[in-house]
């Protein structure tokens, strides 16, 4: 049986909720039918849907890239950006609607923004008054698999603001009800279920098409790795945004690639090996742009027991410990006081102990209590069977 997201189920039948009601729809390009209609426009054509208002999140409605409000040239619908000054959905940007839709893909990071965007329309819904529909699509990294700390609430910020480990393992539909019972938003939630997903299917499993969710999230392959690898954003060394391999590569000028590849291979982390690669990254902005880069590549070669949070770890800490002298952790900007590596892990505690010199297993031994924890709140809001 083909797996049906929420979308193409409430395109079957779009539920009574729905019925003479203004829709506003928070969305991006990754929401389309399994034959690769936009949401947009499919609801826009759809007889039993009175599509009103649409609410871009960071890289916009259409994969555009545009940040801004504007007019929709497709559908003459006004776009309200939910990227930069605004997050959350205001009072005039709901002005006259009665239904809030949302569907994105996510690629199941904590630090990734469409989660949040997502809470901020759950809160803006629940203050309106009005229903908040989300459209459930998968996990594309498996619902089974969580690793990693949890976030520490004085370290809330758009890449994390609730407490949650950094793969979490839920759907859209599954965080949206955890957050809306937990931090007590109490907001008149309903989720449209996929139907045929079951907790172990990774994306390629689905028998949907893959549609990068950003610039620097071509395939599976990068969001594998992405739990573990964007914590390079918070250090001075590349995380391979600018080549074709992002968050697969991982270098700078300064580093050893032999060196790197035999240190971390000595390791044996479970289902990756590393392999000596150069690279140069060549988009403006990007760290090193157009300077040779030296480090890995991440082959994941067992996905089901590959451990991303732990593997980004053992990679930090690896070059930290081989480069003192040139290893940095990135400054914050002007107006922001916590640095970025701290805000991508949730907590300070982390980067204290890689520079005490703490192993990594000693690391993630200290933050399994909470994270058990955490696993007994999670099992109250899995909507989707396993298999074993």
């Amino acid at each position: 049986m083909h797996l049906l997201s929420g979308l193409d189920l409430l395109l079957r039948k779009p539920p009574q909720l729905l019925r003479n009601k203004k829709v506003g729809l928070i969305t991006n390009h990754t929401s389309v039918t399994r034959d690769l209609r936009h949401i947009v426009d499919a609801l826009y054509q759809h007889p039993d849907v009175d599509l009103a208002a649409l609410y871009g999140p960071e890289h916009g409605i259409r994969g555009d890239n545009y940040s801004k409000s504007h007019i929709d040239q497709r559908t003459g619908l006004p776009v309200y950006s939910l990227y930069g000054r605004t997050l959350k959905p205001t009072k005039e940007m709901l002005h006259n609607i009665d239904a809030l839709i949302f569907d994105i893909q996510d690629v199941g990071a904590r630090f990734y923004t469409y989660i949040w965007t997502m809470s901020y329309g759950l809160e803006a819904a629940a203050q309106a008054g009005i229903p908040f529909i989300i459209l459930d699509r998968p996990n594309p990294i498996n619902g089974v698999s969580v690793e990693g700390n949890i976030l520490d609430r004085r370290f809330e910020s758009f890449v994390g603001r609730y407490s949650i480990p950094i793969r979490h393992g839920m759907t859209v539909g599954e965080l949206a009800m955890l957050f809306n019972s937990e931090y007590k938003i109490d907001a008149d939630l309903e989720v449209a279920k996929m139907e045929s997903w079951h907790r172990e299917m990774w994306f390629d499993e689905t028998g949907l098409i893959w549609v990068i969710p950003s610039p620097n999230m071509p395939t599976l392959d990068t969001a594998t790795v992405y739990t573990g690898t964007c914590l390079f954003e918070g250090t001075n060394v590349s995380e391979g945004r600018g080549t074709t391999k992002p968050f697969e590569l991982i270098g700078a000028p300064w580093i050893d690639e032999m060196k790197l590849a035999s240190e971390l291979n000595s390791r044996k982390l479970s289902g990756v090996i590393f392999r000596e690669a150069s690279f140069t990254p060549s988009y403006v902005k990007e760290k090193y742009q157009e300077q040779i880069c030296h480090g890995v590549q991440v082959h994941v070669v067992d996905r089901e027991i590959f451990k991303p949070v732990e593997t980004g770890l053992h990679m930090v800490e690896a070059i930290r410990r081989l480069y003192p002298d040139q290893f940095q952790w990135r400054q914050p900007q002007s107006e922001r006081t916590q640095l970025l590596f701290d805000r991508l892990m949730g907590t300070d505690k982390v980067r204290l102990e890689l520079d005490r010199d703490m192993t990594v297993s000693e690391i993630i031994g200290g933050w399994q209590e909470e994270l058990s924890a955490f696993m007994e709140i999670r099992k109250e809001y899995l909507l989707y069977p396993a298999r074993r």
